[in-house]
This record gives C-alpha cells, structure tokens and sequence, in this order.
C-alpha cells in the first residue's frame, strides 16, 4: 500500500509539472510527456496493487482483458494522432472529453450493478450518481459539440419554448431521482432514469450554444469530463483518479474563465445567451461598407516600404493550412530588415491555444508569438496589420457599439496600424454573425482568397520587387 501511495504521489507530481509546462508552446510538448509519463505511472501502480490479487498470488483482473483495451486504445490515439488535421483539434479534443465523460460513468455504473444488492453506504452511492450524471452529461454535451464544430449539426444557437424551464425541470427530477436512490430502496429503474435524463441534458444544455462560444464550451466539457473522473475516484477510492480528475477539472475552469475574461462575458451568458451564428443581416451591412480590393502585387508594395509588420492569424488561416506559408513570408520580410510579430487573440481560432499551436508547427520563433496586451500597443506603431482570417477578434464595433453582442470584448487594435491587409475568402461574417466594420475603414484593404494560396503569390510579388 505505501509503495502504491508513493508512485501516486510521483504521479501527482508529473501531473502538475506538465499542467504547468503546458501554459507555453515552447515547454507544452515536453510537459504532455511528463504528464503522460505520470499516467503511466498511475497505471501499474493500481495494476500491481495487492487488492487485486488472491492470498495465492492469483490475479483478480484479467490482464489480457486489460492489454486488449491498450491495444485498441493505441492503434486509435496513433491514428487520430496522425491522420487528424490541425483545423480539426478542436473536434478531437471534443469528442476525447466526451470519452473521458463516458469512460467515468461506465466505470460508474458498473460499480452501481456490484454493489446496489449489498447494502453499499450513503457515500458510495452519492458519489456514483455524481459520477453518472456528470459523466453522461459530459459524453452527449461533447459530441454535440463536435457536431457544430465539424457542420454535422447547425451552428446557429437552437432554441426552442420554455428550454431553460424544461432544463430546470430535468435537474429537479435528476436531484429527486438520487435522492430515492440514496434515502429509500435502491431501485435500478431509478438508476436508468438518471441515466437518460442526463444524456438528454447534456444534449439540451448544448444545442443553445452558438459557434461563437464553442472554445468556451469546449474548455468547460473539459472541465465537466475532470470532475467526473474525480467523483469516479471516490468511487474507486483510488488516489490517482481523485487526483488527476481534481486537476484536470481545475485547470479546465480555470481556462473557462480566461475564455470568457477575452470574450469580457460572463460564463451564464455564454451558456444561456445564445450568441453566434445569424447571418440574416449580413449581406445589407456589407452593401454599407467601402471595401477597397486589393491585389498580391499591390498588397508586395506596401509591404516592401513597410519597416514593422504584425500578422493577425485567425481560423482562416488554420482553414487553409497556411502556417508554413506566412512564415516564409516573414522570413522573407526579415531578411529585408523588417521587424515581424505575431498577435495572438486569447479566443482566436476554435479552441484554446489553437493559434499558438499552428504557428509553433511551423517552428516560427515563441519570441515572435505576442498575447493581445503585449501587442495592442505595437500597432500604434506599426505599418501593416495583416490579418489571415481572423474577424470578431479585431472588429473595432466591440470598442463603441452597444448594440453588438461582441460589444466590451477586448479586441486587438488593428485599426490603429497605419495599413489593415485583411485576407478573407469571402464577406462572410465570423462566428458571432455580425459583419466588422473594419473592412470599410479608410485604412484597410482587402485581399481575397485562400490564405496559403495568397501568401504563396504574395511571396513570389514581393521577390520580384
């Protein structure tokens, strides 16, 4: 038992260190191999634990049955590893909280069906419905998720009469439903109820939510999929499962919290107000705007008498695989004498760190990568902001327009750099589903098309300058 103990510290140890090395993409890659290694750890410590073998030496659980699932959980993490695009990470990182959802409440459960015959205590009992509840929640929430992500299932906010009631309702049946369990007789009817009722709230408390709040959403089913697995811990009575649930739920509100801090909203509104997705008035704000469209060849020529250039990556350029591309620009530039940075917005792209994680792969220097207050004083003296598709992040209308629902968001000041080259594919508005403004103010110019095939003929005007 001490050893056990011990190796769960060691592992609590690396859980942290790698929590902690993950908040900067120059250390995130060796802090995930901490952590996984602290896993690890956790692992054969648990699967050596003397519980779980006979006075005679003879195991109780089936290690072939346990490297049948290693196995298979392997061949499919190598595979999602390597063959999922970098645009798709929010999706897989969806549907990963939604497994660990899943995994704690099957744990769950079938500890349910071993113990409710044998008079199991008040706190295992509650601790399991905790786990079941927040588990499924968690498994249907995430994969909703993923489906607006990947456009399976409209982005739009879905809403419907007296939701939030139905919502609230469902809780309270859930709240009376364990109380039976916990109180009366332990009813297995009850137990399938609670199952269903919370897989369909999980569907209900996500449906609402529009595209422009899914980092948020993601970040919180992380959160949910941590607290699950700590409830299943105190289940199992396993340290290493409380511990890592405990941290992983943590860091996950805490991030939540960030979110919502660049987003200047509160987490009720994001989950109850609904914002993102309505384009039916798009097309006329654009009809209001100037917009001045600009050529590779003309864009090279600003470029060519600029001397401090601020790229804005957005979830366009992710769209096109561009990372590679703008680094060649860059470098080019620098070999010019020119001074290139990067703006890095905290809710840029579709999930958490999304840009950073982009432009590491491309092995552009972390000295380069600025945080939006690092960088928001640069612009004042900056010659070209190029933005590669990013949209609610610099629409000036969060500064001043009230009417905005982006409106108190902090935003990154683009429009204070002497030139705006802003590359889109089209005029479609971003994820909150108002049109910016920017594109028609006297200092911006836009320049259409796929971002990587942009830079691409943008590199090849600037070498023939």
């Amino acid at each position: 038992m001490e050893y056990t103990n011990i190796a769960y510290v060691i592992s609590a140890i690396c859980f942290i260190m790698g929590i902690k090395m993950l908040s900067h993409p120059k250390s995130a890659r060796k802090g995930n191999s901490i952590a996984a290694i602290g896993m690890l750890i956790a692992i054969i410590a648990t699967l050596i634990h003397p519980d779980n073998y006979l006075e005679n030496g003879k195991p109780l659980i089936s290690f072939q049955l346990i490297s049948i699932g290693v196995v298979i959980g392997a061949i499919i993490g190598g595979f999602a590893a390597t063959k999922v695009e970098m645009t798709q990470m929010p999706q897989l990182v969806a549907i990963f909280n939604g497994f660990g959802g899943g995994a704690s409440a099957l744990i769950a459960s079938a500890e349910f069906y071993t113990q409710y015959n044998q008079n199991p205590t008040n706190f295992m009992l509650v601790t399991i419905i905790l786990s079941v509840v927040i588990g499924t929640l968690t498994l249907t929430g995430s994969f909703i998720a993923f489906g607006k992500l990947q456009g399976f299932i409209s982005g739009k906010p879905i809403t419907y009469p007296a939701q939030q009631l139905l919502n609230g309702i469902m809780v309270l049946i859930l709240i009376v439903l364990g109380n039976l369990i916990v109180s009366n007789s332990i009813e297995l009817n009850y137990f399938y109820g609670i199952l269903a009722i919370s897989a369909i709230l999980g569907i209900t408390l996500t449906i609402p939510i529009g595209g422009a709040d899914m980092p948020v959403v993601i970040s919180l089913l992380n959160s949910y999929s941590g607290v699950a697995a700590a409830a299943t811990g105190f289940v199992l009575m396993n340290n290493a499962l409380i511990i890592s649930g405990a941290l992983v739920g943590a860091s996950g509100l805490i991030l939540t919290q960030i979110m919502c801090k660049g987003m200047n909203r509160s987490l009720t509104n994001v989950i109850f107000g609904a914002v993102g997705g309505d384009y039916s008035n798009a097309s006329d704000k654009t009809q209001e705007l100037n917009i001045k469209s600009y050529s590779t060849e003309e864009a090279a020529m600003i470029f060519e008498a600029s001397e401090k250039v601020i790229v804005v990556p957005g979830y366009g350029l992710a769209v096109a695989q561009a990372q590679h591309a703008v680094r060649e620009v860059a470098e080019w530039l620098e070999t010019q004498g020119k001074q290139v940075l990067y703006a890095i917005h905290p809710v840029a792209g579709r999930m958490p760190g999304h840009m950073n994680v982009l432009l590491a792969e491309a092995n552009i220097p972390y000295e380069q990568l600025k945080d939006l207050d690092e960088i928001n004083p640069e612009f004042e003296d900056c010659d070209v902001a190029l933005i590669l598709g990013a949209n609610d992040v610099v629409n000036p209308a969060a500064r001043h327009d009230q009417s905005s629902p982006i409106y108190g968001m902090p935003i990154l000041n683009v429009d204070k750099a002497r030139t705006v080259i802003i590359n889109k594919r089209s005029m479609n508005p971003g994820f909150a589903g108002i049109q910016n403004e920017l594109f028609g103010y006297d200092n911006s110019i836009m320049v259409f098309g796929d971002a990587k095939d942009m830079l691409g003929q943008l590199m090849s005007d600037l070498k023939e300058l």
